[in-house]
């Protein structure tokens, strides 16, 4: 493998992390689904229920169906084949959905996380019988952007009891006795993904064969320990290295060997725990730790805890007995300390390191053992090669000169700083579970009051404990408390709905503005690129004035006929990152210009629920389905064919219907689709 083809994957990683994308080119496993039938005993003519339970995946959420249909989302629906064994008795009925005003969609919508419960009542008609049918639902998630349609299918079998027999006699009494589970579930089927499938906050990488050298494999971790350190979990952990170290050691050899100490406990706890996770839980844990809310608030509570100390609210120090017995057992190192600092260390970095690490314990969903060892053992010494010199030279510091207090000026910026990050973990949770604490205009509201009250203090108009007498400040400190208020005014026109370009990949999204006086900009739209009648463009548009189609073959047509490439936007009624998408990414003069006059557009709904001429049915190759709806067919070319089943997703093909560039989903980063949109058009007139 070539080195640079490390530098490439390298620095996909940093724009990994800092925007946030996903893995794209994978299908999206369904939530898991328990159907059940209550009670377990029941009679002829009495009232039982059909019970769906849906275990649903950390950080997505299902929608219920006790809202405005018409509202945009996609409502769950059970759709039942007709039998003379059962009569429904009322409608599919959510238990305890959550409720919330989507400002997208201009109204309450309800849905579930986590778990979900429906239920369906019925009256059995007859003694035996069977309930067949499936249940149509939307899955979304505002952590990737992503909705996904399903459909759940099910076979269900009961066996009642007539209320004549149950009650005539002990023995009829006997009979109902021995029916200890009378409803037997005959099927329940959802898409077939294999493991290796499941969508999680990974990035992965192609290799180009099974046969890629161990030394290769080794670099490219060592590479992404690098691109770990420009982390915002990471990089403001070396003060809290350099304050643990200082004044520890009694002598330089004492201070160097507990630094190398430190280092190898570092590398150790990533590749031991690193590696047993991937035995374990696989990929699938630094997903749960980079959404879920328990490790956010947990790291935004180590955050805040720092920066308050930073800031000189309090010391951090080691209880005197525990230094009393680290001192007096000297001779052993007092390698506790020092240990917990680097487990520590690697708990609280681990949010953000975690999507690096799951690509690299990936190697170990084929059994094997020796290839994430070395790999997490070259991340991690990558990781601890700055932690451990820091450790072993915190005079690098502590004897820069002490007039002014620079290293406590250092200590207290490095404290707004983590103040300024810690939000960032609460928002994470605050969006994953919908808690509504940090919308976009509160969160920036706090930053702007941090990184000002940081300014003032650069320009010496605040003093904290600790500080030293400021008469005067050097150049470098003015022009940091220069940029510093010009970060400020950057961010104040977001309060009014500005994009905020810079910062897309760290602030809530847009949707979650309470106050916005930002405008779609009119611009002209062209002619139709065909005259012949546009299929379904009766029941189907695509906003701001875009002409294009809703069929994949006549817009296929359309595009050879223009000579332009075809760009294919798999969209949906119900999903809402793809409003997301037009209002905050299309709308703007560059995307919408592009998108307008370099290509034909196919807008192709998934959730469409248009039923096709019985001639244009066919059975799919992905779950041997018959694909009768419009939506159904066009969910299944994106499976097909791309390997992809989330929307918003963006293609772009040639004539041929090869691919101009990678696929491009959910991405609020207008300079990152115009960069998708440019080099599959400047690829179209290379190809042609």
């Amino acid at each position: 493998m070539k080195i640079n083809r490390f530098l490439q994957v390298a620095v996909a990683i940093i724009l990994f992390l800092s925007l946030g994308s996903l893995s794209e080119a994978q299908i999206v496993s369904p939530p898991s689904w328990s159907i059940s039938l209550e009670p377990n005993k029941t009679l002829v003519g009495e009232e039982s229920t059909l019970v769906f339970e849906a275990q649903i995946p950390i950080g997505w959420y299902v929608y219920s169906n006790d809202f405005d249909p018409d509202l945009g989302p996609n409502l769950t629906t059970l759709v039942l084949e007709e039998s003379a064994d059962y009569t429904l008795s009322g409608s599919l009925t959510p238990i305890n959905p959550k409720e919330k005003f989507d400002p997208i969609w201009k109204g309450d919508v309800t849905y579930f996380m986590g778990k979900g419960r429906f239920e369906q009542k019925f009256i059995a008609n007859s003694e035996s019988g069977t309930i067949k049918g499936y249940l149509e639902y939307q899955m979304c998630s505002d952590v990737t952007g992503q909705c996904i349609n399903y459909e759940e299918d099910f076979e269900i079998s009961f066996n009642a009891v007539s209320g004549s027999s149950s009650v005539n006699s002990d023995a009829a009494g006997e009979e109902q006795a021995e029916l200890d589970s009378p409803f037997d579930v005959v099927e329940s089927e959802s898409p077939s993904t294999d493991a290796d499938e499941q969508q999680v906050s990974t990035f992965t990488t192609e290799t180009s064969d099974s046969s890629e050298s161990l030394v290769g494999f080794m670099v490219l971790a060592f590479l992404a320990g690098l691109a770990a350190l420009l982390t915002p979990c990471v990089f403001p952990m070396i003060p809290m290295t350099v304050t643990f170290f200082t004044g520890r050691s009694k002598s330089k050899a004492a201070g160097i060997r507990q630094a190398f100490i430190y280092g190898l406990s570092i590398i150790a706890i990533y590749t031991v725990a690193g590696t047993a996770v991937a035995a374990i839980q696989g990929p699938e844990f630094a997903n749960w730790l980079a959404t879920h809310w328990v490790p956010n608030l947990f790291f935004f509570g180590v955050f805040i805890f720092f920066a308050l100390a930073f800031l000189g609210l309090f010391e951090i120090n080691l209880p005197s007995s525990f230094v009393n017995k680290v001192d007096a057992k000297a001779e052993k190192g007092g390698l506790a300390g020092v240990f917990f600092m680097a487990f520590t260390l690697v708990l609280v970095s681990f949010s953000c390191t975690g999507p690096i690490v799951g690509s690299i314990l990936i190697s170990s969903a084929g059994g094997e053992l020796i290839k994430p060892i070395l790999g997490m053992f070259a991340f991690s010494m990558a990781f601890a090669i700055p932690f451990t010199l820091f450790a072993i030279f915190p005079e690098w510091m502590k004897s820069l000169p002490k007039s002014g207090g620079w290293l406590n000026s250092v200590k207290v910026v490095l404290g707004f700083l983590e103040l300024a990050l810690a939000f960032k973990f609460l928002s994470i949770a605050d969006l994953v579970y919908h808690w509504g604490i940090l919308d976009r205009d509160i969160f920036l509201i706090i930053w702007i009051v941090i990184f000002g009250a940081m300014g003032l203090y650069l320009l010496g108009k605040i003093r904290l404990p600790h500080d030293s007498p400021l008469e005067t400040i050097g150049v470098p400190r003015l022009l940091l408390a220069l940029i510093t208020f010009m970060f400020v005014v950057y961010m104040i026109p977001g309060l009014f709905g500005a994009p905020l370009k810079l910062l897309s990949g760290y602030l809530p999204p847009m949707t979650t503005q309470n106050f916005s006086i930002a405008s779609v900009p009119g611009l002209e739209s062209e002619r139709p690129v065909s005259d012949e009648t546009i299929l379904y463009s009766d029941i189907l548009e695509i906003p701001y004035g875009i002409h294009g189609y809703f069929d994949y073959d006549q817009a296929m047509a359309a595009a050879k006929k223009a000579g332009k490439p075809l760009l294919i936007d798999f969209t949906g009624h119900g999903c809402v990152n793809c409003r997301k998408m037009e209002e905050n990414v299309w709308v703007d003069p560059a995307v919408l210009t592009r998108l307008q006059q370099d290509f034909v557009m196919a807008a192709l709904y998934i959730d469409e629920r248009l039923e096709l001429p019985e001639s244009e049915w066919y059975t799919s190759k992905y779950d041997g389905k018959v694909k009768k709806t419009l939506g159904k067919q066009n969910a299944d070319f994106q499976i097909t064919e791309f390997n992809n089943n989330a929307q918003p997703y963006y293609v772009i093909l040639d004539h041929n219907g090869a691919l101009l560039a990678k696929p491009h989903s959910y991405d609020t980063d207008i300079s990152n689709f115009v960069e998708f949109l440019d080099g599959a058009k400047k690829e179209f007139e290379k190809r042609k």
